[in-house]
């Protein structure tokens, strides 16, 4: 008698199952490529959107093609040589040398088709390192695990910045604008990305690397860092928002309101002594004031390994937060703003959280007061960050991103009460 495990071994062995495994192989291998092909990808760098990206997809296209053609010649010959030669047990063939006028012809093909892809691969990368026709500078800086944006006070794209903004997540750009980007990172090496804007460029602390970007119509367009930087790298996400020139400078103009405490007595005005009190050590709101009348101003690189926390003014003008990981509009919103046509999309991104909010409602409609209260409850639970603080000795005291600050209910209704005022 057979023992059961030997009964699978030679089940595994017949020739009808041999014979299964390359038609598996198939089945599996054309499911990955048909998953590649997925409609509306947010981050498909065959829809290329903007000056910059379409020059690599010029580039990319051909030598895509050009190499599937080698590779599909290769493997029909590799296929042909291995059935019409396969050893039958015949005699070994007759050796000879190689034919010279072959071995010729194998090698200045190769050097041709190497050529004609290298000229145009080397103007294409002289083209997108062009800066001198940049018509904005933004400071882009990588941390863990998140994107600070800052921009300097001038011209940006026709509108003037008249004071520095600071923002996260979120880079908010003019559309048909050349923005020069200054790429850098306050702790590890991480790497800037939107594909269907441009190609990706480092961050790498102490070094400073540029990048161009033009988007050639108002849309979000999606990103992520693709260089492994920690725990939660894969929760390390971005997007640059394209705008009209109107609409930017409606942006830039709300960015640089002054500071509105709430009214005295309401939750918010709690909510506003809750922030001084818990979060203001490491977060920033401009123009917030202490309970003694002077500015509030953070030092996160007190408690902070990275020795920065995003920078939370207007925090309701942005639709996503922590990393651009979690979303602060609803479902249907997002997809109503992601589908919006270019003309209509302004409109309603300026209206943050309160879009589709009928006139006078107190209540925003599109708030995803559910993600908020949950980061507000657990941010670790959300989003790990070595925030344990059995580790804070091997760091001096701070922590790697935002620990469990233990709030009550009542704290975090009125820090929501608080946040939905920055608008």
């Amino acid at each position: 008698m057979h023992r059961s495990g030997d009964n699978v071994s030679s089940l595994s062995a017949t020739p009808q199952n041999r014979r299964r495994w390359p038609i598996a192989a198939l089945v599996v291998g054309v499911g990955v490529v048909l998953g590649g092909c997925a409609k509306n990808a947010p981050q498909d760098t065959f829809r290329p959107a903007g000056s910059n990206s379409q020059r690599i997809d010029n580039l990319a296209r051909p030598v895509f093609y050009i190499a599937g053609i080698v590779g599909v010649i290769v493997l029909s010959v590799i296929t042909y040589c291995v059935i019409k030669f396969k050893d039958r047990g015949q005699d070994i063939p007759e050796q000879t040398h190689g034919n010279p006028k072959l071995e010729i012809a194998l090698t200045i093909l190769p050097a041709i088709i190497l050529a004609a892809i290298a000229v145009p691969t080397v103007v294409t990368v002289f083209a997108l390192d062009k800066k001198s026709d940049s018509q904005c500078v933004i400071n882009v800086t990588g941390q863990q695990w998140w994107w600070e944006y800052d921009y300097t006070a001038g011209n940006c794209g026709g509108v003037e910045i008249t004071a520095p903004i600071v923002t996260a997540g979120e880079l908010v750009i003019p559309a048909h604008t050349n923005v020069l980007l200054r790429i850098t990172s306050r702790d590890v090496i991480h790497s800037f990305w939107i594909p269907r804007l441009n190609g990706k460029r480092d961050a790498v602390p102490g070094r400073l690397s540029t990048l161009r970007m033009e988007a050639s119509q108002p849309g979000i367009y999606t990103g992520q860092c693709t260089e492994f930087c920690g725990l939660s790298h894969a929760r390390m996400r971005q997007a640059a928002v394209a705008l009209d020139t109107n609409d930017f400078k409606t942006w830039v103009d709300n960015q640089l309101q002054a500071y509105k405490a709430p009214d005295p007595g309401s939750l918010a005005a709690t909510g506003e002594a809750t922030f001084l009190a818990q979060c203001s050590k490491c977060h920033q709101i401009n123009g917030i004031l202490k309970p003694d009348g002077t500015p509030s101003l953070a030092e996160p690189d007190l408690y902070e390994v990275s020795g920065a926390a995003p920078n939370l003014t207007n925090l309701m003008t942005r639709t996503a937060f922590a990393g651009w990981t979690f979303d602060l509009i609803s479902d249907k919103c997002r997809n109503e703003l992601w589908n919006a046509k270019p003309a209509d999309f302004g409109a309603l991104y300026l209206q943050g959280v309160w879009m589709d909010t009928p006139a006078g409602a107190t209540t925003p409609v599109c708030f995803n007061e559910a993600n908020l209260r949950s980061w507000l409850r657990n941010a670790p639970a959300m989003k790990p960050m070595f925030s344990d603080p059995t580790q804070l000795a091997s760091t001096g005291g701070r922590y790697r991103g935002m620990p469990n600050l233990n709030l009550s209910e009542a704290q975090i209704d009125q820090l929501v009460a608080f946040l939905l005022e920055r608008k």
